[in-house]
Protein backbone atom coordinates (compact mmCIF):
# COMPACT_ATOMS: atom_id res chain seq x y z
CA UNK A 1 0.00 0.00 0.00
CA UNK A 2 1.44 3.25 -0.70
CA UNK A 3 1.18 6.15 1.96
CA UNK A 4 0.61 9.50 0.68
CA UNK A 5 1.14 12.49 2.86
CA UNK A 6 -0.19 16.08 1.92
CA UNK A 7 0.89 19.42 2.74
CA UNK A 8 -1.18 22.04 1.33
CA UNK A 9 -2.80 25.21 2.62
CA UNK A 10 -6.23 24.62 1.14
CA UNK A 11 -8.08 22.56 3.21
CA UNK A 12 -10.84 21.60 0.44
CA UNK A 13 -7.84 20.48 -1.69
CA UNK A 14 -5.54 18.54 0.47
CA UNK A 15 -8.94 16.84 1.89
CA UNK A 16 -10.12 16.26 -2.14
CA UNK A 17 -6.89 14.89 -2.96
CA UNK A 18 -7.23 12.88 0.73
CA UNK A 19 -10.61 10.85 -0.63
CA UNK A 20 -9.59 10.82 -3.78
CA UNK A 21 -6.30 8.78 -2.63
CA UNK A 22 -8.89 6.50 -0.49
CA UNK A 23 -10.58 5.55 -3.20
CA UNK A 24 -7.55 3.87 -5.17
CA UNK A 25 -7.04 0.11 -4.12
CA UNK A 26 -3.27 0.95 -3.69
CA UNK A 27 -2.83 3.59 -2.05
CA UNK A 28 -3.73 5.57 1.23
CA UNK A 29 -3.95 9.08 2.41
CA UNK A 30 -2.18 9.11 5.69
CA UNK A 31 -1.58 12.66 6.55
CA UNK A 32 -2.95 16.50 5.92
CA UNK A 33 -1.35 19.36 7.04
CA UNK A 34 -1.65 22.82 6.11
CA UNK A 35 2.44 24.14 6.30
CA UNK A 36 5.62 22.79 7.41
CA UNK A 37 6.22 24.43 10.59
CA UNK A 38 6.59 20.55 11.92
CA UNK A 39 6.83 18.75 8.59
CA UNK A 40 9.85 16.97 10.17
CA UNK A 41 7.94 15.51 12.92
CA UNK A 42 4.99 15.11 10.86
CA UNK A 43 6.78 12.85 8.36
CA UNK A 44 8.71 10.79 11.23
CA UNK A 45 4.91 10.09 13.00
CA UNK A 46 3.49 9.15 8.98
CA UNK A 47 6.15 7.08 7.49
CA UNK A 48 5.04 7.94 4.11
CA UNK A 49 6.30 6.62 0.78
CA UNK A 50 5.22 10.16 -1.14
CA UNK A 51 4.73 13.95 0.07
CA UNK A 52 2.54 15.64 -1.98
CA UNK A 53 4.29 18.97 -1.57
CA UNK A 54 2.43 22.33 -2.04
CA UNK A 55 5.22 24.93 -2.68
CA UNK A 56 3.20 28.73 -1.77
CA UNK A 57 2.35 28.15 1.94
CA UNK A 58 2.27 30.11 4.74
CA UNK A 59 5.21 30.48 7.64
CA UNK A 60 7.28 27.41 6.38
CA UNK A 61 7.29 27.15 2.34
CA UNK A 62 7.33 24.18 0.16
CA UNK A 63 10.54 24.61 -1.18
CA UNK A 64 11.74 24.25 2.80
CA UNK A 65 9.87 21.60 2.91
CA UNK A 66 11.70 19.57 0.90
CA UNK A 67 14.70 20.47 1.77
CA UNK A 68 14.20 19.43 5.52
CA UNK A 69 12.55 16.08 4.45
CA UNK A 70 15.54 15.27 2.58
CA UNK A 71 18.10 15.59 5.17
CA UNK A 72 16.38 13.80 7.35
CA UNK A 73 14.51 11.37 5.48
CA UNK A 74 16.16 10.74 1.95
CA UNK A 75 14.69 7.92 0.72
CA UNK A 76 10.85 9.79 1.26
CA UNK A 77 9.89 10.76 -2.28
CA UNK A 78 8.56 14.38 -2.97
CA UNK A 79 6.48 15.72 -5.41
CA UNK A 80 5.79 19.12 -6.06
CA UNK A 81 2.34 20.67 -6.92
CA UNK A 82 1.97 24.57 -7.61
CA UNK A 83 -0.18 26.69 -9.46
CA UNK A 84 3.07 28.45 -10.73
CA UNK A 85 5.38 27.61 -13.68
CA UNK A 86 8.00 30.17 -12.28
CA UNK A 87 11.29 29.75 -13.17
CA UNK A 88 12.80 30.12 -10.01
CA UNK A 89 10.40 28.66 -7.83
CA UNK A 90 11.08 25.03 -10.50
CA UNK A 91 14.48 25.43 -10.04
CA UNK A 92 14.66 25.75 -6.21
CA UNK A 93 12.36 22.91 -5.83
CA UNK A 94 14.37 20.59 -7.74
CA UNK A 95 17.34 21.80 -6.19
CA UNK A 96 16.24 21.16 -2.80
CA UNK A 97 15.72 17.82 -3.62
CA UNK A 98 12.25 17.65 -5.35
CA UNK A 99 11.62 14.25 -7.01
CA UNK A 100 8.84 15.99 -9.62
CA UNK A 101 6.92 19.08 -10.08
CA UNK A 102 3.17 19.10 -11.62
CA UNK A 103 1.34 22.10 -11.96
CA UNK A 104 -1.97 22.40 -9.76
CA UNK A 105 -4.45 22.00 -12.41
CA UNK A 106 -3.28 18.47 -13.58
CA UNK A 107 -5.81 15.81 -14.02
CA UNK A 108 -6.75 13.94 -10.87
CA UNK A 109 -5.91 10.39 -12.76
CA UNK A 110 -2.54 12.40 -13.59
CA UNK A 111 -1.97 13.04 -10.31
CA UNK A 112 -2.85 9.48 -9.15
CA UNK A 113 -0.78 8.04 -11.56
CA UNK A 114 2.50 10.29 -10.63
CA UNK A 115 2.43 9.58 -7.33
CA UNK A 116 2.67 5.70 -8.22
CA UNK A 117 5.91 7.26 -10.67
CA UNK A 118 7.22 8.95 -8.28
CA UNK A 119 7.25 5.76 -5.59
CA UNK A 120 8.45 3.97 -8.04
CA UNK A 121 11.85 6.43 -8.79
CA UNK A 122 10.54 8.14 -11.77
CA UNK A 123 10.38 11.54 -11.45
CA UNK A 124 7.16 12.84 -13.08
CA UNK A 125 6.71 16.76 -14.50
CA UNK A 126 4.02 18.50 -15.73
CA UNK A 127 5.12 19.10 -20.07
CA UNK A 128 5.76 22.89 -19.45
CA UNK A 129 7.39 22.55 -16.48
CA UNK A 130 9.62 19.96 -18.30
CA UNK A 131 10.76 22.14 -20.94
CA UNK A 132 11.43 24.82 -18.35
CA UNK A 133 13.90 22.43 -16.82
CA UNK A 134 15.72 21.34 -19.90
CA UNK A 135 16.00 24.51 -21.41
CA UNK A 136 17.57 25.97 -18.33
CA UNK A 137 19.75 23.22 -18.52
CA UNK A 138 20.74 23.19 -22.12
CA UNK A 139 21.61 26.79 -22.08
CA UNK A 140 23.64 26.32 -18.57
CA UNK A 141 25.67 23.40 -20.72
CA UNK A 142 26.34 26.18 -23.42
CA UNK A 143 27.56 28.94 -20.98
CA UNK A 144 31.29 28.93 -21.42
CA UNK A 145 32.46 30.58 -17.89
CA UNK A 146 30.70 32.42 -15.22
CA UNK A 147 30.79 36.18 -15.18
CA UNK A 148 33.67 37.16 -12.87
CA UNK A 149 31.49 38.74 -9.62
CA UNK A 150 34.17 38.90 -7.52
CA UNK A 151 32.13 36.34 -4.99
CA UNK A 152 34.29 35.22 -1.90
CA UNK A 153 34.50 31.36 -1.00
CA UNK A 154 32.28 31.75 1.58
CA UNK A 155 30.26 34.13 -0.13
CA UNK A 156 29.32 31.40 -2.70
CA UNK A 157 29.09 28.45 0.44
CA UNK A 158 25.99 31.13 1.03
CA UNK A 159 24.84 31.45 -2.13
CA UNK A 160 24.94 27.68 -2.35
CA UNK A 161 22.81 27.43 0.04
CA UNK A 162 20.43 30.06 -0.86
CA UNK A 163 20.05 28.02 -3.99
CA UNK A 164 19.24 25.06 -2.24
CA UNK A 165 16.62 26.41 -0.90
CA UNK A 166 17.68 27.01 2.80
CA UNK A 167 16.65 29.94 4.82
CA UNK A 168 19.16 32.12 6.55
CA UNK A 169 18.69 30.14 10.15
CA UNK A 170 19.73 26.74 8.14
CA UNK A 171 22.83 28.45 6.38
CA UNK A 172 23.62 29.26 9.57
CA UNK A 173 23.30 26.10 10.75
CA UNK A 174 25.03 24.64 7.91
CA UNK A 175 28.33 26.50 7.81
CA UNK A 176 28.29 27.05 11.38
CA UNK A 177 28.24 30.91 11.50
CA UNK A 178 26.13 33.41 12.74
CA UNK A 179 22.47 34.32 11.65
CA UNK A 180 24.07 37.76 11.67
CA UNK A 181 27.01 36.99 9.44
CA UNK A 182 24.59 35.18 6.92
CA UNK A 183 22.82 38.44 7.41
CA UNK A 184 26.16 40.46 6.16
CA UNK A 185 27.00 37.64 3.26
CA UNK A 186 23.54 38.03 2.02
CA UNK A 187 23.96 41.83 1.59
CA UNK A 188 27.19 42.02 0.13
CA UNK A 189 25.97 38.52 -2.07
CA UNK A 190 23.32 41.14 -3.29
CA UNK A 191 25.18 44.41 -3.86
CA UNK A 192 27.86 41.83 -6.06
CA UNK A 193 25.31 40.87 -8.40
CA UNK A 194 23.38 43.56 -8.44
CA UNK A 195 19.81 42.19 -7.12
CA UNK A 196 17.62 42.92 -4.00
CA UNK A 197 16.12 39.25 -3.34
CA UNK A 198 17.23 35.81 -2.86
CA UNK A 199 14.65 34.72 -5.74
CA UNK A 200 16.88 37.16 -8.11
CA UNK A 201 20.10 35.91 -6.30
CA UNK A 202 18.78 32.43 -6.86
CA UNK A 203 17.76 33.24 -10.38
CA UNK A 204 21.11 35.26 -11.40
CA UNK A 205 23.12 32.35 -10.15
CA UNK A 206 21.83 29.65 -11.71
CA UNK A 207 21.51 31.36 -15.29
CA UNK A 208 25.25 32.42 -14.70
CA UNK A 209 26.51 29.00 -13.39
CA UNK A 210 28.01 30.55 -10.39
CA UNK A 211 27.01 26.93 -8.60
Amino acid sequence: MLRVVVFDDSRDRREGLCVLMDTMPDMECVGLFPDCRDVVRHVAETMPDVVLMDIDMPHVNGIEGVALIKKQFPKVRVLMQTVFEDEDKVFAAVLAGADGYLLKQTAPDRFMEALRDVAAGGSPMSPTVARKVLTFFNKRAQIPAAREFDLSERELDVLRALVDGLTYKMVAAKLSISYSTVNSHVTRIYEKLHVKSVSAAVSLALREGLV
